[in-house]
């Protein structure tokens, strides 16, 4: 069986960390969380959006390397980092394709009342490496990029 990459979308708190965690109890499959190697590599460094998108691109031109030799050695990899973006898509995609692995964008379709409610109880159990605001959610959501099937993805959806 063909490896398989699962990348996930969804906006802040919609659920991806816990589909994810279900994804990867998969024979042969293991997670790789942006948030858990974020909160390790740049503890003091991620205050802005800027701060984000800064280390999150450092880490993703780190890992790389790391997610195509799995999956080239038969392991599939469940990638815990937003996809909310065409080009995020397509620059995590490309992990697969170059690997010869299968791909799967896996979207959750979250109101956003229920993100923020869910981010509210996140906060208050503050077991979470991010403390994310009301008002860091609206301006993380406005760079969400809904996917469509144009993009060559096979897309499993979620709904809640």
């Amino acid at each position: 069986m063909k490896p398989h990459l699962h990348l996930v979308c969804g906006k802040v708190a919609a659920g991806k960390s816990t589909l994810c965690r279900s994804l990867a109890q998969g024979a042969h499959t293991v997670l790789v969380s942006e948030d858990d190697w974020l909160a390790a590599l740049y503890p003091d460094e991620l205050a802005t959006l800027r701060d984000y998108a800064r280390c999150a691109a450092r880490l993703e031109t780190a890992i790389g390397p790391h997610i195509r030799a799995l999956l080239s050695a038969g392991m599939s990899v469940v990638m815990d980092f937003q996809a909310n973006t065409v080009a995020r898509r397509n620059s995590l995609a490309a992990l697969a394709w170059e690997s010869d692995a299968q791909v799967t964008l896996h979207v959750l379709e979250t109101s956003d009342a229920q993100c923020l409610d869910r981010l509210k109880a996140r906060n208050a159990a503050g077991n979470h490496p991010f403390q994310v605001s009301e008002a860091q959610f609206h301006a993380l959501a406005q760079y969400y990029e809904h996917p469509t099937t144009d993009e060559g993805l096979p897309i499993a959806t979620y709904r809640s």
